[in-house]
């Protein structure tokens, strides 16, 4: 068997040969008994089966191991029994020598097994090895710090194995007491070279401290001021002796910037000299002696002596000047950041309004209900008032709204479309005051409201009697108080918004049947507009068919299409239910049915115009058709040519004679296919 394999078969299997060198030694004296029995009482005794070695009754290493200085123990790593400790073994081990011989190596190193195998192949192997990771258990308890020296004592197939020990605490003391020896010999003189260093070195360190740039202060670890250079007087407005063997903290660091008191145990000056950290803090406030706030940066770095902290150096600089150009650098991006984002909004939403709404921008009619409402829309657009326009779906109430913002101040700002219907009743309050980001389950981002979005401009509420009731309450107080909150947000926001509200319903009807509040119907009807529908203004379908029929052109990319005087008639006689907006559908369809120009007009048959009374429209003389209409025009005009011997213009000319402008005289006859040449010199006709 290898030296290695005895030694791990002695420190696993050998417990039974130290038992039963207990046993035998049991006799010997009762403190070896105490010892042995102690220790390996919790072993069976009837399982010993190998005979107790033979100890020897002299110390193989003779008068020499006995007279060493340094404790020293005889080690069979075979069985691992102590086979002789010396006198300064048991002076440090705290056990008879009896004791120790009775005991193995591995019940001085309880836990430390592995550690010990380690070591004692290590010595087998190479015959010197030293180790300090071993403790030695003492007698009446606690472990040592020893450093262990192992060596081979006789080679052969049955080494013996010497562990040397030496006390490192008791080193160490010695090694305290040379060094204290060696200083004390050095004399006075060695004392006075040392001040003499030290002088110099505090007086490079003041250089340094006066030079510096930066304000430079020092404390104790009671917190009071040791030193303060003048960068530090100049910045800070007190002078050195103001500040020395004062608490600094409570002099320039003791409330934060926005005036919350700043207590000594929050402080990072504090805390390096506390935690032995070094702290570095970017932006933070002293106070001068006047009282004004000083910007600063700092770092306080621990100051220590024989390993323990004794106060820390404070280096600062101002960084007002710095903190300003940033602020002000942070408030122009964000102010830019925040109109480059309502700009995004702003020309998403008008890009989305100009794809969604027709593209005639004025009001087109002759008729005399649009005429009083081109009047109601320049009597209220100058003002901030509230308009509630009604009407049939269809009949252009968001066009008279948009007329309204374009004639008023806030034209160059936006208008604002809001479909009430089309929100969701838990969306609401988000899409007309907006969000804060972690508002609610989706809200990834900050979003600004409606409102919020049409600050200095116009809102304009599309179907308004659509807003659920218990939300109108919420709808009411922005319209009389102009403040609001986004939601998950508790600052109140003030806008500047003119609002428009728009309703296919009946509001008083609705008010009556309590399905809107009464207050936030008054609160809308401040000046109200009726759009008439197009079935009531007959004279405007003619021109508002031409209108739709050139935009029509534009759209599908053709020409030549016009309007005949069947066209017309027919167009004239339908009710129209859907209004001017099934008018433009009308004609667009009938634009991409067109063949050779000439419109393809599809009406349903059941939504024919009911008859007016006689009474309403017919002249004294009768009612006319169109075709008896253009006949007496034309005859009106020949009569007026004749009448002027075929002269048009000038005076006594045919257009003054009817009261017209030549040049519309002209269009007229032309076409009627009149020539007025044909006329010079004739008599009027009978």
């Amino acid at each position: 068997m290898s030296g290695a394999c005895k030694v791990e078969a002695s420190f696993h299997g050998g417990r039974k040969t130290a038992a039963g060198l207990k046993s035998a030694a049991r006799g010997a004296d009762d403190e070896k008994s105490e010892l042995t029995t102690s220790h390996e009482g919790a072993h069976d005794k009837s399982s010993f089966q190998e005979p107790p070695p033979v100890i020897p009754t002299a110390s193989p290493a003779g008068a020499a191991f006995t007279a060493l200085a340094d404790p020293a123990l005889v080690v069979d790593p075979r069985s691992a029994a102590v086979i002789d400790a010396n006198p300064a073994a048991e002076r440090l081990l705290g056990y008879p020598a009896a004791a120790l011989r009775a005991l193995r190596i591995t019940d001085l190193h309880r836990g430390q097994r592995p550690a010990l195998v380690v070591f004692t192949e290590e010595v087998l192997h190479k015959g010197l090895a030293h180790t300090r990771s071993l403790s030695p258990l003492k007698a009446g308890g606690g472990t040592l710090r020893v450093e262990y020296t192992g060596t081979v004592l006789r080679s052969g197939a049955d080494p013996l194995i010497l562990l040397a020990m030496a006390d490192l605490d008791a080193r160490h003391r010695r090694d305290v007491d040379a060094d204290a020896d060696g200083t004390l010999r050095q004399g006075i003189d060695e004392w006075k070279r040392v001040e003499r260093l030290f002088h110099t070195i505090e007086k490079e360190n003041q250089l340094i401290l006066k030079a510096a740039g930066e304000g430079i202060y020092g404390v104790n670890a009671d917190g009071k001021t040791t030193f303060v250079n003048p960068a530090a007087e100049a910045l800070l407005g007190w002078t050195a002796e103001e500040l020395v063997g004062k608490d600094m903290h409570s002099l320039v660091h003791h409330h934060r910037a926005d005036g919350s008191p700043y207590p000594n145990h929050d402080c990072p000056i504090y805390a390096a000299f506390r935690d032995g950290a070094v702290q570095t803090v970017a932006d933070e406030v002293f106070w001068r002696k006047d009282g004004s706030p000083l910007w600063v940066e700092y770092t306080s770095t621990p100051i220590r002596e024989r390993g323990a902290i004794i106060g820390a150096v404070i280096v600062f600089r101002d960084v007002s000047q710095r903190r300003e150009a940033e602020e002000k650098l942070r408030q122009a991006l964000a102010e830019v950041d925040s109109l480059r984002q309502r700009l995004e909004r702003e020309n998403a939403y008008l890009q989305e309004e100009i794809r969604l709404e027709s593209n005639h921008r004025g009001i087109i009619g002759r008729s005399a209900a649009i005429q009083k409402t081109l009047r109601q829309i320049d009597l209220v657009a100058p003002t901030d008032a509230t308009v509630l326009v009604t009407g049939e779906s269809g009949t252009g109430k968001e066009l008279i709204g948009r007329a309204i913002h374009e004639a008023s101040g806030r034209r160059d700002r936006p208008l604002i479309r809001v479909n009430c219907a089309a929100i969701p009743r838990e969306l609401f309050e988000s899409e007309f005051f907006g969000h804060v980001r972690g508002a609610f389950t989706g809200a990834l981002r900050d979003r600004i409201g409606r409102f919020e979005l049409a600050d200095g401009g116009t809102l304009f509420l599309d179907e308004v009697g659509e807003i659920p009731l218990e939300l109108q309450g919420k709808l009411l107080r922005i319209l009389q108080e102009g403040q609001f909150e986004r939601v998950g947000e508790e600052r109140t926001r003030s806008v500047d918004v003119r609002v428009i509200a728009a309703t296919n319903r009946d509001l008083r009807a609705e008010v009556r049947a309590g399905r809107f509040r009464e207050d936030l119907y008054f609160r809308l009807d401040v000046f109200p507009i009726h759009s008439v529908p197009l079935r009531e203004r007959v004279d405007d379908v003619a021109p508002l068919a031409l209108h739709f029929l050139r935009h029509a052109e534009r759209k599908l990319k053709i020409s030549g299409l016009g309007l005949s005087e069947e066209d017309v008639r027919r167009l004239a006689g339908y009710a129209w239910p859907g209004n001017v907006r099934e008018l433009q559908n009308v004609i667009e369809r009938a634009a991409i049915l067109a063949h050779r120009g000439r419109l393809a007009i599809d009406l349903p048959g059941t939504a024919t115009r009911a008859a007016p009374s006689a009474a309403a429209v017919a002249p004294r003389e009768g009612v006319l058709t169109e075709e008896q209409r253009r006949a007496r025009d034309r005859q009106n005009l020949v009569a007026a040519l004749e009448l002027a011997g075929g002269k048009v213009s000038g005076p006594g000319g045919a257009a003054e004679r009817l009261g017209i402008r030549p040049t519309t005289f002209a269009s007229r006859l032309k076409a009627h296919g009149l020539d007025p040449r044909d006329h010079r010199g004739r008599a009027p006709a009978a």
